[in-house]
């Protein structure tokens, strides 16, 4: 089982999505314990501030070290077999081991991808930090969190979305999550490239038929199929993402075939525009 702490000042937030879907069902099985934790239950002065003014002026609020620190402290003091500090931590190093994960939640992190989530699926332990305000104090970065991930090149209000986010493509990872599990091995990628176009009943729909080839009934043909289709899609949307892919030498020759077909087409495209142009 995978435990996953979340703090964060909206706890009810992540309560509602650890509740439904995937997310609810691993938690209900056993497989992932999924906690959030609101850090201001952990101030230590009378009006339970989490934040203050930056040193050396500017606008907006940083939040403080002492809550973030204290809250993590506290659930490490009280993981069943061990009472380490955050200080006793060996290190904070990455891999699998008895010591969690700390993620912080930030616009500067690691740009999260499907390799980061199968790295962290395989940890016993992640305590994710979500904040909100201008930022955090430099000493939470530099002295408690292992981590810093972010999700994309934007502006959200806090980081509990972003740490959901990397919950969700965490557990759906974890043995028994889901239904079907095959679905996280085929999954766009999990392979290192999008995946396949999928139908489902009826075969025709307002005239818009499934292809030929998934009616067939030959997995063998089919499984070639959809290895084609996704490579045609890959290089058609994300094409960046077929140099680490580990591509096979089958794949090679049916991507020589796919981009000549694409710039034939691209081609085409272009000369129709220009009669149209005149």
């Amino acid at each position: 089982m995978i435990r996953i702490d979340v703090l964060t000042l909206f706890p009810e937030m992540c309560e509602g999505v650890f509740g439904t879907s995937i997310l609810g069902k691993a938690r209900e099985k056993g497989i992932a314990r999924l906690n959030a934790v609101n850090f201001r239950d952990y101030a230590n002065n009378k009006h339970s501030s989490v934040d203050d003014t930056p040193y050396g002026g500017g606008g907006g609020m940083v939040l403080k070290p002492e809550p973030i620190f204290a809250a993590v402290e506290h659930l490490l003091d009280n993981l069943e077999g061990q009472s380490e500090s955050v200080d006793e931590l060996p290190g904070m190093t990455q891999g699998e081991s008895t010591n969690p994960r700390i993620i912080l939640m930030c616009p500067q992190g690691r740009t999260f991808d499907q390799r980061i989530a199968e790295e962290l699926a395989k940890e016993k332990h992640l305590i994710f930090i979500c904040g909100h305000y201008e930022g955090y104090d430099e000493r939470i970065r530099e002295h408690l969190v292992t981590d810093e991930l972010s999700i994309g090149d934007y502006v959200l209000t806090g980081g509990e979305l972003p740490a959901l986010t990397v919950i969700d493509a965490v557990v759906r990872l974890q043995p028994g999550a889901l239904g079907n599990e095959s679905s996280a091995v085929t999954d766009s990628f999990s392979t290192g490239l999008l995946e396949y176009p999928h139908y489902t009943r009826p075969a025709e729909f307002r005239g818009w038929k499934v292809p030929d080839m998934l009616l067939s009934g030959h997995h063998a043909n089919i499984e070639a199929w959809r290895r084609e289709q996704s490579l045609k899609r890959t290089l058609e949307r994300r094409p960046e993402l077929l140099e680490q892919a580990g591509l096979t030498p089958k794949d090679h020759k049916l991507l020589e075939r796919l981009k000549a077909e694409l710039n034939e087409a691209r081609a085409g495209s272009r000369s129709e525009e220009e009669k149209a142009s005149f």
